[in-house]
């Protein structure tokens, strides 16, 4: 059984978007959602709309994109408020041409929030805490092959300094360097803290099933070294132990040249926070791995230009698995 797998960060797509806007975006996305021929579909940045001023918020905006494709007869799993729907901006959706077994989301379930005092100067030490930004959302797909896939999408903090009470002169501009480096700190705390829970997520999915079929696709907002995606995949290298190595993840997109692996460019510089991990058993099956980077708009360029953004300032990763029967 071939099965395309995919992951894309839509830019903040839908919500309270001008109409005209959101229908040249989806004039522009439709395309390239077509063209990536997804069985499994990871999406970033969904933003809801209310269709009434006090009704719950809906995924209206990503309907209308999905109209007309193969992806409107998918089953569709969103990260969730608990009685109020989606989350206003920055959803998790996973779409799936094959039936969800059973869905999750995780947030601070496994790590809590993380507390830290700053001290200024003289002045008493001042009480931080430190809670990710948005869930990661799990689902279990069942296969017609027979066997069972888990997909973990997520989104990451991004490395920009986090607000930090009394240290913004407004939404830019930063009160001093120390106010800075606290947000900046903090940043780094919410992306490690997210990949932790994540991983620690992966381990009890290897406790049940040492062979299982599992991904973890999204954006970790963190290159293949950095500390994030370091957490996530536990390497034996850092591990030092083989007998842990069953346990991996691999970054999948390592099959693809080096300088062609990119999925964001800013500054003339190129980046890769998109990535999908897998199991060993996932990379065993791994046939084919894509990036459609090549009309890929520099974030940076784009921004000097107050350029409406009508695709994605990221590129979408695709890989494809021959699985064979469970």
């Amino acid at each position: 059984m071939r099965l395309r797998i995919a992951t894309y960060n839509l830019e903040s797509f839908g919500g309270d978007q001008d109409p005209g806007c959101l229908e040249r975006r989806i004039e522009v996305l439709r395309p390239k959602l077509e063209a990536l021929r997804a069985d499994v579909l990871c999406l970033q940045e969904v933003n809801a709309e209310r269709r009434h001023k006090h009704g719950p918020r809906e995924l209206g905006a990503l309907e209308a994109l999905f109209e007309s494709t193969e992806y409107a007869r998918f089953e569709k799993i969103c990260t969730s408020r608990e009685g109020d729907g989606p989350h206003d901006v920055h959803n998790l959706v996973v779409a799936s041409r094959y039936p969800i077994a059973a869905r999750a989301q995780h947030l601070h379930d496994a790590v809590k929030p993380v507390s830290s005092e700053i001290v200024r100067g003289m002045a008493p030490a001042e009480a931080l805490s430190i809670a990710w930004d948005r869930p990661a959302l799990e689902v279990e797909i069942a296969l017609p092959c027979g066997l069972r896939l888990h997909v973990i999408d997520v989104h990451l903090r991004a490395p920009l300094a986090a607000a930090i009470a009394g240290q913004k002169l407004n939404h830019s501009s930063w009160r001093s360097t120390q106010g800075w480096a606290e947000g900046f700190f903090a940043a780094a705390v919410k992306r490690a803290g997210q990949a932790l829970e994540v991983r620690l997520r992966v381990d009890r999915i290897f406790d049940d099933d040492p062979d299982a079929l599992l991904v973890v696709a999204g954006d970790l907002n963190a290159d293949p070294r950095d500390s994030a995606t370091r957490i996530l995949c536990a390497e034996e290298h850092d591990t030092q132990n083989p007998a842990l190595a069953s346990r991996a993840l691999v970054r999948l997109a390592d099959r693809i040249a080096e300088a062609e692996r990119f999925t964001s460019r800013y500054r003339g510089r190129s980046y890769q926070p998109d990535h999908i991990l897998g199991s060993r058993k996932v990379e065993s099956a791994l046939v084919d791995v894509t990036i459609a980077n090549d009309d890929l708009l520099d974030g940076w360029e784009a921004g000097l230009e107050e350029a409406t953004i009508l695709g994605s300032l990221h590129a979408p990763v695709v890989v494809e698995l021959d699985l064979p029967k469970g």
